[in-house]
Parts: structure tokens; C-alpha cells; sequence
């Protein structure tokens, strides 16, 4: 496992996104099988585990506090966020008093004293705007609850907004071949150049680019594959990368004659992420060991040619973009 630069600290250039062990919203995760991609994660070299306190009610992060007990604390990166717990929810989640609350229930359920990075999880573009907000966080710093503090946008226009704070640290964005704006926008290479470090959530687009599914591949009721394809309960662009999953599907095929010789199409899809320079870390989500183990094993793959990144540029203006929906 390779590592890359996130400030002051090194972490492995492929983490692994908690999301879905949280259980409720990428369709059931029994804890055995939870903590057994956390441990093959683990053993393959990952050290940035990235969650989130909404994931699963808080279930995601005491699955990672017992994981952790059996671990030094030093030899983990861990992330996670604030702002979309259901309790009390939104506009309420953004009030400085319940920032607190919500961070210091994250630090009792991962059973640590300080987060390595906290993230404002998606928060709407006004209250990106509200300097209450980053001025809790950065009190929470001073205080020594988060070592730093970044944010999960969902859009180029939110991520710009972001950086217009200095001591952001970090900000997560959804990147992968069907959704290259951040690249083509120079997004990317505004972070790199200000030394803000990039988070790669939805690496292979729900999914999708792991290339398995077909038209008959059925989804969990709860699964937001199947009740978010439209962008029901939030940003459709987190699910199937705005697609549709019938629009998905059809691209995969489209993609799939640029494949080259030597990569199967999720080692396409995650070495495509991590060949931008501004990237620091991909987080794709496991259910398994198998593919906990895939995943990680991207680090070792050799980067993509020259031809190969201009060939999926042009795929992603020619096919893809003019089909991408929600904001970008």
C-alpha cells in the first residue's frame, strides 16, 4: 500500500468508506461481516477508515470503536462528519451547541479523544456561507476534539465556496469516470496547489463500475440504489453518479471497449481516480473481504497511459456529461 501526503500526517492512498456498514442505507451488513472488511482493510495496508455520524444512526462508528480497541489508535487516520444526523435535524444540526454535541458523541461511539479529521457532511451552500459554522470548528480544534476539519460537498460550486477558508483542510468530493468535473473545472488543481487535501467518495459510482450489474439486479427497499435513483432522499448525484441505473448500465457498455489490456473495469475505474496528483485518498466501500481486499489492491496497479486518460476525457464530454443529473 502506497501513502500520500494529508498535511502533517501520511495515510494510505486507499482508505476505506464506512458508509455502508452502517447498515441502513446500502442494504443490510451482518457486524461479523462488517468488522471482517474492516479487518481485511487493515491487513492489506489501509489506515484512513472515513465515516460519519449519520451512517446508521452512529452504527458505523461504534462498529469502528470496537474494531479499534484491538489496534493502536496512532496507526489509524480516522474521518468523520457532522451535520445530517437525524436528530434534531436540519436547520438545528447547524447551531454551534449542537456541532459540540454531535462531535462529542462521535468521539464516545469511536471510543477516541481526538478525530484526525472532521467534515461538514454536505451541509446546504448557506450555511457553507455562515462563519458560525467553521468558527465551531475551528474552536473544536483549538481545543483538541479534531486534529483538523475539511468538508463533503456535493458540488463544484460548494467545494469553491470551501476554499475560501484557509485552514480547510480537506475536501471530500464525488470523483470517478462518470463524473470528471472536478478535474475538467480545475477544482482539482486549486486543491493541490493551496495543499488541500482531496477525499475520492463513490470512486466506483455505486457500483457500477464494478461492472456486475445487469438489468435484473434488484436492491434492499432501504438501499439508496433503490430509493434515491431519482434523488428522493438527497443528492442524486451520490447515487449511480446521477445517472439512473438503466442510464448507468448503458454507459458501463459504452465504457467498456476503453478498457485496456491488463485492467479488469473496477481496476480501471479506481487507478483512474488515484492518477490525478491532487488526489490523497480513495474511499470505496466493501461488504465483503473479497472486496475489501480489490480495493485496496489498487495501489499496485500500474498507472493509466496518456491515451488511455484522453480516450475516457472525451468519453466522459462525448456520452457522459450531457446525461449527468444534479448539480456537478
Amino acid at each position: 500500500m502506497k501513502h500520500r501526503k494529508f498535511g502533517a500526517a501520511r495515510v494510505s492512498e486507499v482508505g476505506l468508506g464506512c458508509w455502508q456498514i452502517g447498515g441502513d442505507q446500502w442494504g443490510y451488513v451482518a457486524e461479523t461481516d462488517a468488522l471482517d472488511v474492516l479487518r481485511a482493510s487493515v491487513e492489506a495496508g489501509v489506515t484512513l477508515l472515513d465515516t460519519a455520524d449519520v451512517y446508521g444512526a452512529g452504527h458505523s462508528e461504534e462498529l469502528i470503536g470496537r474494531f479499534l480497541k484491538n489496534y493502536k489508535r496512532e496507526d489509524f487516520f480516522i474521518a468523520s462528519k457532522f451535520g445530517r444526523f437525524p436528530r434534531p435535524g436540519w436547520p438545528g444540526n447547524f447551531d454551534p451547541k449542537t456541532i459540540r454535541e454531535h462531535t462529542e458523541n462521535s468521539l464516545k461511539r469511536l471510543g477516541i479523544e481526538r478525530l484526525d479529521l472532521t467534515q461538514l457532511h454536505c451541509l446546504p451552500i448557506e450555511q457553507l456561507k455562515h462563519a458560525e459554522v467553521w468558527d465551531t470548528v475551528r474552536a473544536l480544534k483549538q481545543e483538541g476534539k479534531i486534529a483538523r476539519f475539511g468538508a463533503s460537498v456535493e458540488s463544484t460550486v460548494e467545494a469553491e465556496e470551501c476554499l475560501k477558508h484557509p485552514d480547510c483542510a480537506s475536501l471530500q468530493i464525488i470523483f470517478n469516470i462518470f463524473r470528471q468535473t472536478p478535474e475538467i473545472s480545475g477544482l482539482l488543481d486549486r486543491c493541490l496547489k493551496q495543499g488541500v487535501a482531496v477525499i475520492v467518495r463513490l470512486p466506483l459510482a455505486s457500483g457500477l463500475l464494478a461492472g456486475k450489474y445487469t438489468p435484473t439486479t434488484t436492491f434492499s427497499p432501504e438501499d439508496h440504489r433503490n430509493t434515491n435513483r431519482n434523488g428522493e432522499r438527497f443528492n442524486v448525484g451520490e447515487t449511480f453518479a446521477g445517472l439512473g441505473f438503466e442510464g448507468g448500465l448503458a454507459m458501463v457498455e459504452k465504457l467498456k471497449p476503453l478498457v485496456p489490456n491488463g485492467y479488469t473495469l473496477p481496476q480501471l475505474a479506481l487507478r483512474w481516480c488515484l492518477d490525478h496528483p491532487a488526489v490523497t485518498t480513495i474511499i470505496p466501500g466493501a461488504r465483503n473481504r473479497t472486496q475489501a481486499q480489490a480495493n485496496a489492491a489498487a495501489s499496485d496497479i500500474p498507472p493509466l497511459s496518456a491515451n488511455a486518460l484522453a480516450n475516457l476525457r472525451e468519453f466522459f464530454l462525448k456520452d457522459v456529461k450531457p446525461a449527468v443529473r444534479g448539480p456537478d
